[in-house]
């Protein structure tokens, strides 16, 4: 069994869900290559996970000021190379053609006539949910941009036949969690305007992750360039997380249990949702605009929410090893099994903690 994966490299979500995936395929005896996209090739790390991965230009959003630049994401983006690379890309040699919303990947494929499986978020807005909800353009741009034959979406909640729980790293959380220290990861955002914001509360501590970053402590705040490794292992000293409305970032707060502030980026229709869907579900607090009273009332009254999901990136990479050939409805209602039957052991340990203390 040869498999292809596309990844899009636009986010860092992407490639940590994949990376997760690729450990997980690795068990079993298959041959994975990987095709990146999205991001300028100097700009990636972090790719061990990848053993043998191509790169392509792809598509990308330009972001300016925090918000989507429609108008200069049509300019930016190099139309002739893509459609190049897609008509160029040979996908003869593969049993199964995978993509995380990787465009070069999903085109090639529907042009080739090949079966192309979308795994990722994006593939769960394309069926009719009652906790997401996309205006009638975006729908159809979201299906527009990386078609696939088959979708395995992912979500938060048990939501649609077509989703899974989230694909997030399992590790052993460390008994120092750290009161009033909170990690801050708005990559679209001006870094100087994170910092002023976050200087007018000094009683907090704060490690940022920002592409513009250099590695820095000013005014008591930690900055840090992107790293996977670094990000994770101080993630899971943070009590809390401020974001952008990624669906990685905020699945891996929720797996953790981890206190969750989310932004969206402007105009950028899936985290406007995701946003949204998160608020309205009562898993994390939402604000259209970063301000200092904000901020000071989530400090105040936000709460941490906790979900439990079993090692989606096992059961799929199992899946897939095996052709894929179990129905993705039968897929979803053994996962979403498996997290309620979770569910339901955690609280049995906690009450059981609980009742203990009390002896």
């Amino acid at each position: 069994m040869k498999i292809l994966l596309g990844i899009q490299g636009t986010g860092n979500g992407h490639l940590s869900r994949c990376s997760a995936l690729a450990e997980a395929l690795q068990q079993h005896a298959v041959e994975v290559d990987y095709l990146v996209s999205g991001r300028p090739q100097e700009l990636l790390f972090d790719m061990q996970a990848f053993p043998q991965w191509q790169w392509r230009k792809g598509l990308s959003f330009a972001v300016k000021n925090g918000q989507i630049d429609l108008l200069q994401t049509l300019k930016s983006n190099n139309w002739r190379q893509f459609w190049h690379d897609v008509n160029t890309l040979d996908l003869s040699p593969y049993d199964l053609i995978v993509t995380d919303y990787e465009p070069v990947v999903a085109w090639a494929a529907k042009r080739q006539g090949k079966r192309c499986i979308g795994v990722g978020r994006q593939y769960a807005f394309y069926q009719p949910t009652k906790t997401l909800h996309l205006p009638w353009f975006y729908n159809k741009l979201i299906k527009f941009f990386a078609p696939v034959s088959d979708v395995v979406g992912m979500h938060w909640v048990k939501d649609g036949q077509h989703t899974l729980p989230p694909i997030v790293h399992h590790r052993s959380e460390p008994s120092d969690v750290e009161s009033d220290h909170y990690l801050v990861y708005l990559p679209f955002e001006s870094l100087l305007a994170v910092h002023r914001l976050l200087a007018q509360f000094p009683q907090y501590r704060f490690s940022v992750f920002h592409p513009e970053a250099k590695r820095q402590r000013l005014a008591g705040i930690d900055y840090y360039p992107p790293s996977r490794q670094r990000f994770a292992e101080l993630f899971m000293q943070a009590e809390g997380v401020i974001s952008n409305a990624g669906f990685e970032t905020s699945s891996e707060a929720l797996a953790y249990g981890k206190k969750l502030l989310v932004r969206p980026l402007a105009g950028q229709f899936e985290q406007v949702a995701n946003a949204r869907c998160l608020a309205t579900l009562g898993l994390a607090t939402q604000l259209e605009h970063l301000s200092e009273a904000g901020l000071r009332h989530w400090f105040a009254n936000g709460e941490a929410q906790q979900c439990f999901w079993p090692d989606v990136a096992s059961a799929v990479a199992q899946w897939l090893a095996t052709g894929a050939t179990t129905p993705v409805d039968e897929l979803s209602r053994q996962l979403w099994k498996q997290s309620e039957q979770t569910d339901l052991r955690s609280l049995l340990r906690s009450d059981y903690g609980l009742l203990r203390s009390h002896v």
